[in-house]
């Protein structure tokens, strides 16, 4: 298709935009004083300031509450298919930049609005690209990045033998569109092997959750295997408890470092049976076990039974997806993490995060110390990290900051 900005102008009502104005890249509908000119849905118009100032162009949709997903913020811009091309090359010299050599087997390439691509997700799995497309605009022209992307990859010597759309999200309709997956190009094995951290997965980017696997947590998962590490010098049998294991990904890096026994809980039996493969393919079958439970049943029969762990680590998925939920949500995280404490060990260490942009990271600070006070356990910080850079946070851009990743030392309180 031809890239090119429509004669249409959105002008902004006076005093709106001030997320945009911030470094943000969405325009909501109610922020819109008036649309000139003749568009498509998925079209690229320019936007106005009420009084007149060039604020840049975007995708506009009028399906969506999010009118209008900004492109760049450039007062004379010129958007084809170099601008993009550009703005490929800007995201993977980036992540050269920011992540270790050996990681770049497995990253993701694109996030979206941060790498001022809107509603445009590709992640790569050794020699597979697997891409979310959840903006109309953007999947207009989502071919020209992906040949693009594919291009840069094996002048780096990364061979991409094949691609795989998981554009199945809910959240598509919004924009006017069907979810949808399936093959971009030739048809190739869905299950693809991995290694992060020296753990190896089989990744089924066809069936998996979102694109087949969460490459955000790779350095807080990194970050776990130093406790154990750490812990396994002073303890003579390290006991590690993985909640919401999905693939088994902290409880593997907890084996490898060395834990003695690492028990591994998922309400999915699907994703236990992901989770005893990819033990068995580390060769730690014997010391890390997984089995299917409601989590929030299962820690207080687990406490009630007199177990106490080294390690327990708390990866829940979003409890609240809309601002509306965070009261509910807020209950849900402290609940999980009051059970969670109570099952520590009286010096042991605690792990747990959030992975919903409502859920700010002083609201969950906050209820982490409500928790902890609870059940009457003290608290030492001894980390706190976010994604991964690969998934780069754009400030003014709330919904790219979603991940809050806590370590704790837990003590009783004497």
């Amino acid at each position: 298709m031809s890239i090119h900005i429509n004669n249409t102008i959105v002008t902004l009502k006076k005093g709106e935009g001030r997320s945009l104005k911030e470094g943000g890249a969405w325009i909501y509908d109610n922020e819109i004083e008036s649309i000139v000119g003749t568009f498509k849905n998925g079209d690229i118009v320019r936007v106005n300031d009420f009084d007149g100032f060039v604020l840049g162009a975007g995708f506009i949709n009028q399906n969506s509450k999010i009118r209008v997903r900004m492109l760049t913020r450039s007062r004379d811009p010129e958007i084809d298919e170099d601008f993009l091309k550009k703005r490929v090359d800007n995201a993977w010299d980036y992540r050269k930049t920011v992540l270790k050599p050996e990681d770049l087997n497995c990253c993701r390439l694109i996030f979206g609005e941060a790498d001022w691509l809107p509603g445009l997700v590709i992640d790569k799995y050794s020699d597979v690209l697997v891409v979310e497309s959840l903006s109309l605009g953007m999947d207009r022209v989502k071919d020209v990045i992906i040949d693009h992307l594919s291009e840069l990859l094996e002048k780096d010597g990364f061979h991409i033998k094949g691609v795989y759309e998981r554009s199945d999200a809910p959240v598509r309709k919004k924009e006017g569109m069907e979810p949808y997956k399936g093959f971009i190009g030739e048809e190739f094995d869905t299950d693809v092997e991995i290694t992060e951290n020296g753990v190896k997965y089989t990744v089924d980017v066809k069936n998996g959750q979102k694109t087949g696997f969460f490459l955000d947590q790779k350095y807080n998962r990194l970050a776990m295997q130093g406790i154990v590490k750490g812990l396994k010098s002073v303890t003579d049998h390290l006991r590690v408890l993985d909640c919401f294991t999905h693939m088994g990904t902290f409880a593997l890096n907890c084996g490898l470092a060395g834990a003695d026994e690492v028990t591994g809980l998922d309400i999915s039996e699907y994703a236990v049976s992901q989770a005893t493969a990819n033990a068995k393919a580390n060769g730690l079958s014997d010391r890390v076990k997984f089995r299917a439970a409601n989590v929030l049943d299962e820690l207080p029969i687990l406490y009630e039974a007199g177990e106490k762990y080294d390690v327990v680590i708390l990866d829940p998925p979003a409890f609240t997806k809309s601002r509306e939920a965070t009261k509910n949500a807020i209950k849900g995280y402290r609940e999980i993490n009051m059970k969670g404490l109570k099952l520590v060990r009286d010096g042991g260490y605690l792990a747990t995060c959030s992975c919903s942009h409502f859920m700010t990271q002083d609201l969950f600070t906050e209820v982490i110390g409500q928790a902890a006070r609870s059940v009457h356990k003290r608290l030492t910080q001894v980390e706190f990290k976010t994604q991964a850079p690969d998934h780069p946070i754009l400030w003014a851009a709330d919904e790219s900051y979603y991940l809050k990743f806590y370590i704790f030392r837990v003590c009783e309180e004497k």
